[in-house]
């Protein structure tokens, strides 16, 4: 097992971490299910947030009496220190635990500091000084953010979006953590559904010291995948290289990544699908995207009202718009053949 220790926090995790957003998708026996067999296959950090629905309660329910074997992580979005108390309250009785070990910012959009109007740090402190959580941490998709994270010394973690299609800034912020102590945990390890092959992202991500993967778990097939690299991580063979290659040459530039953060849209359009509903169904099952429920979805589109509201919401900073546009005219030129 590939062992790191996190930042300068002093935990020790098995390099592959379990991303809890989609066990909202299963039954709470189902979610339960396969966090034991994580457990059991060698893993021992689960990202979860009080923003997804029951996940926080599903974990809570399965780690019930083996709380010492895993070390659990969770976010709040609050905006206040008021609510930051509420959401942490409801996270400890939901997990089934008396303290949290990372306990995150959920994506702000600025970095809360000591003496913030918002009063976030200082609550967050006080939270660590009554032993509810361990570490503070913080989750962002903008660059900005993370940098002013990791410059301002307060953060045992930062968690942003990395993978094989990430470019030179997210690299560097790589480099940034691993001076300043902190750890650095990867979401969309898979960036978010476009990448299909589980084991050549393991690779990737064996060959980076500090960083750790929360993949996201719904399936065991999904799972079994990933319990796979945590023995021996998986080498990086010519022919997972060449596969990287080939994914990156295919998209790497101007592509959704699925994130969601220009929603809810005005109209109604599912944005963080239908921009790349194309990408989706070359490198999935097309059937699965071009059933009616899709073609209504795609259909939308033609409402769009041209607001710019999920452009100036795009952490990627993304023409969301075009995107959508590219998407609709060649997702009908599928359709009909």
């Amino acid at each position: 097992m590939a062992t790191i220790t996190l930042g300068n926090t002093g935990i020790k995790i098995e390099k592959n971490g379990f991303g809890c957003l989609p066990i909202q998708r299963v039954t709470k026996e189902e979610a339960a299910y396969l966090l034991h067999k994580a457990v059991d296959g060698g893993m021992n950090y689960f990202d979860t947030a009080r923003a997804y629905s029951d996940s926080e309660e599903k974990v809570g329910y399965a780690f019930s009496g083996m709380r010492e074997k895993v070390v659990i992580a969770t976010k709040t979005g609050a905006q206040t220190a008021e609510g930051m108390w509420e959401h942490l309250e409801t996270s400890l009785r939901l997990l089934n635990t008396d303290y949290i070990d990372i306990y995150q910012f959920h994506n702000p959009a600025f970095c809360p500091k000591p003496g913030g109007e918002d009063g976030l740090y200082d609550a967050a402190l006080e939270a660590q000084a009554q032993g509810k959580i361990r570490h503070i941490g913080i989750t962002n998709h903008r660059l900005a953010v993370a940098r002013e994270a990791i410059d301002s010394g307060l953060y045992a973690t930062l968690q942003f979006p990395y993978s094989y299609l990430s470019g030179p800034q997210e690299q560097e912020l790589v480099e940034m953590c691993e001076r300043a102590g902190m750890g650095f945990v990867a979401m969309k390890g898979m960036a978010g559904g476009l990448l299909r092959d589980g084991t050549a992202a393991a690779a990737f991500m064996a060959q980076q010291p500090i960083v750790v993967p929360i993949w996201g778990v719904q399936y065991e097939w999904e799972l079994d995948q990933f319990l796979s690299c945590v023995p021996d991580a998986p080498a990086m063979t010519e022919e997972r290289l060449a596969l990287i290659e080939k994914d990156r040459a295919e998209l790497t530039g101007s592509f959704c990544r699925g994130c969601g953060y220009c929603m809810p849209c005005p109209a109604g359009i599912q944005i963080n699908q239908c921009a790349r509903i194309n990408l989706m169904a070359r490198r999935a099952p097309a059937a699965e995207w071009l059933n009616d429920y899709w073609q209504g979805e795609m259909k939308k589109i033609e409402n769009c009202l041209h607001c710019g509201k999920c452009a100036a919401k795009c952490p990627y900073g993304l023409d969301t718009p075009q995107l959508l546009q590219d998407n609709y005219q060649e997702y009908w030129t599928h359709i009909q053949g």
